[in-house]
């Protein structure tokens, strides 16, 4: 009798020189532009209790009632059990839709529920949209910074992504038709316009009314689809609310992600794409050879919670608890920062954008805040070109008040001990004035017209009718 060989008891570490040779030829091209998430690399670091993270975009999910979900997933296992264990439909359950129909309505749209597909979180659905539109090469536009995670997705996908600055009034339109004249005079056709219209991530600026008009009137003009990802629109304190653009569309051009994640909870994966039926049909293949359907047991549990009638008063009771956690980080900021920090001061959503002193990586300086267990995402994060050296972007939701004062106290004790460093190798400096070029100047020191290192994108200076 032949004896079976055994497998090594303990697992070897794949890291020879041997090793990397071995798989490296089987890599495919569009490993070597990957790019991993700076969530992501956080993730494990920002999960230590002792650590306070303003780093993730987290929801607090310590708000729902433990009891609510229990009794909820009661009446799941005692009445639809079997349903909820099986496969579903690729496009997700017609009741699941109705729950997202009534989301969207609540914000002034009424799509149609043949033209969702439910997707397993928002970040799927922007990876669905850039499978389905984009070839190696393809260009992408993004504002200037963008969302975090779409930077891996668009990178993954060879995309040839440009990026167009923003100010406090959202998304330069001016620049954006100024880069569209110049692809059409490249003879490349952009595949589509990414945005996070409302309490931008990671800005956290609004595009204004008259952008957003004048957005859509672009799109119609050049018959250029927009990606328009609204996981924060429910998420205002301040001001009036702005109709989406996809209500201002129609549904033609704009093509429309959500996400029960920040309004619900982040545990249960699901996320939405609204797009005309020719390109729902195309996502709706990518989402069928990806993951078959999205968790059935969520749906249902979505469709429990939304029975019982009481999600837009949820809503609301976050909305309180994030505009006070936001005005607390900016006293905080207010306290702790240098001068010559600058920082948006958001109507909503879960993020403020801030910038330092151009001479302060704020990559190496995560490194020194993570030894005072406290993170952020660097603003790296944002840009594919390696813009927002000296940015960060902090996240008010997802802690407490004392643990919001206290990181951000822990954040400025390192960053007053780089200005300290500066100052003393460059004396001639005034510690209240940066050098020129730096984001951090007065808004009439600041160029905003792509020039310079000054043109990160922030102070967002408001220059409406752009």
């Amino acid at each position: 009798m032949t004896e079976v060989p055994q497998p090594p008891h303990k697992r070897r570490a794949h890291t020879s020189t041997r090793d990397l040779e071995r798989y490296a030829g089987l890599f495919a091209e569009r490993t070597t532009v990957m790019r991993s998430s700076a969530m992501r690399d956080l993730m494990a670091v920002t999960a230590r209790p002792e650590v306070i993270s303003l780093a993730g975009g987290l929801p607090d999910t310590s708000t729902f009632p433990p009891e609510m979900l229990a009794a909820q997933m009661s009446r799941i296992a005692a009445q639809s059990a079997a349903a909820a264990l099986q496969y579903g439909p690729t496009e997700g359950f017609d009741e699941t839709k109705d729950c997202i129909v009534e989301v969207m309505a609540a914000e002034g749209m009424l799509p149609d529920p043949d033209d969702i597909v439910i997707t397993t979180g928002g970040q799927q659905a922007i990876d669905l949209v850039t499978k389905t539109l984009v070839d190696p090469g393809d260009v992408v536009i993004c504002e200037a910074p963008t969302y975090p995670g779409a930077v891996p997705v668009f990178c993954s996908y060879q995309a040839d992504v440009r990026q167009v600055e923003m100010d406090g009034d959202g998304l330069r339109i001016d620049l954006l038709e100024e880069l569209l004249e110049e692809l059409r005079a490249e003879g490349k056709r952009p595949k589509f316009v990414y945005t996070v219209p409302s309490f931008q991530n990671p800005g956290g600026v609004t595009l204004s009314l008259d952008r957003r008009v004048r957005l859509v009137e672009l799109a119609r003009q050049h018959e250029l689809l927009v990606v328009e990802d609204n996981p924060y629109g429910l998420l205002r304190y301040d001001g009036e609310a702005l109709p989406p653009l996809y209500q201002l569309d129609g549904g033609d051009f704009v093509i429309y992600l959500g996400t029960f994640s920040k309004i619900l909870s982040p545990g249960i994966r699901l996320g939405w794409v609204v797009a005309p039926p020719p390109v729902l049909e195309k996502i709706v293949l990518g989402k069928g050879a990806a993951d078959l359907c999205t968790s059935t047991l969520t749906q249902f549990f979505v469709r429990e919670y939304f029975a019982e009638g009481g999600w837009k008063n949820y809503v609301a009771e976050l909305v309180v608890l994030y505009k006070r956690r936001r005005d607390v980080m900016i006293e905080a900021l207010e306290e702790h920062f240098p001068a010559a920090a600058t920082w948006t001061e958001p109507d909503g959503g879960l993020f403020i954008w801030a910038t330092l002193p151009d001479y302060i990586d704020t990559g190496d300086l995560l490194a020194k805040a993570l030894r005072s267990n406290v993170a952020f995402v660097p603003g790296q994060a944002a840009y594919v070109d390696g813009r927002g050296v000296n940015s960060m972007r902090l996240n008010f939701s997802g802690v407490n008040e004392d643990e919001i004062r206290e990181g951000i106290r822990r954040i400025g004790r390192v960053i007053g001990e780089q200005v300290d460093l500066y100052e003393t190798l460059a004396p001639s400096e005034s510690p209240t004035q940066a050098p020129p070029g730096t984001p951090g100047r007065e808004a009439e020191d600041v160029p905003v017209d792509g020039e310079g290192e000054g043109a990160n994108v922030l102070p967002f200076r408001k220059a409406s009718g752009q």
